[in-house]
């Protein structure tokens, strides 16, 4: 047994997203985006590569997304300790300039649910957070999977991501604009609801928002916008 411990660590998936939101405080943004895109080019190569955005609409407006991976769970088990360069280089040189407001969240990759290779990126993403009811988790699942068929239909670029231990049961949704904020406009594709009963079935729509109703608690939206120069190289 203890001569495959090795070899199911290698098995999993490599599918799992780490993201930290941070605010930088606004008289110190320039020196913030100096300091974080030297830190990442210097500690975060690899595997443990950083690719961050600028969070330009939603409550977290404002704000900078820091995503590292995909990567196992059994790689981030043998991570071990960053290093004391590392940790002061953050804490002398970035923590200074943000504000203490920020999250820490986890993700996994959902290959059924999405349109699109997980690597598969765009430079401006939409991000939709979609939280579950209590004992509804399933049923948003449903959920995804019918408006997986209207995002093939439209040629839509959506990774579909589940939240874990990081906070409400939920899933992301983000719709990969590879066209640029021109997707965004209603005359692109055509109106949801149009679309949908175009997929499913007349009237299918209507269905489809009550059983949303029914099974999700809450959600928000926002747009983010890729900064490479602000993460590994």
């Amino acid at each position: 047994m203890g001569l495959l411990i090795p070899f199911i660590g290698m098995s999993q998936s490599k599918n799992v997203m780490s993201s930290t939101r941070v605010f930088a405080r606004q008289e110190k943004i320039a020196e913030f985006e100096k300091a974080i895109a030297a830190h990442a080019q210097k500690f975060h190569t690899g595997d443990w590569k950083w690719r961050v955005w600028s969070i330009e609409s939603g409550p977290d407006a404002g704000g900078y997304m820091i995503v590292e991976g995909p990567n196992s769970w059994a790689q981030m088990d043998g991570r071990g300790d960053i290093s004391a360069e590392h940790t002061a280089d953050w804490n002398k040189n970035i923590a200074p300039l943000i504000t203490s407001q920020g999250s820490q969240a986890f993700a996994e990759f959902i290959t059924d649910l999405s349109t699109v290779e997980l690597t598969d990126y765009a430079d401006k993403i939409l991000i939709n957070h979609v939280i579950a009811k209590p004992g509804k988790i399933a049923n948003v699942t449903g959920l995804i999977k019918k408006l997986k068929g209207v995002w093939s239909a439209g040629k839509e670029s959506v990774a579909v991501y589940r939240s874990v231990a990081s906070g409400d049961p939920g899933f992301m949704t983000v719709t990969r604009l590879k066209q640029g904020l021109k997707e965004m406009d209603e005359s692109f594709r055509g109106p949801l609801n149009e679309r949908y009963n175009t997929v499913n079935g007349a009237g299918s729509f209507d269905t489809f928002l009550k059983d949303y109703a029914d099974a999700v608690e809450r959600r928000w939206s926002e747009l983010l916008v890729y900064k490479p120069e602000l993460g590994s190289k």
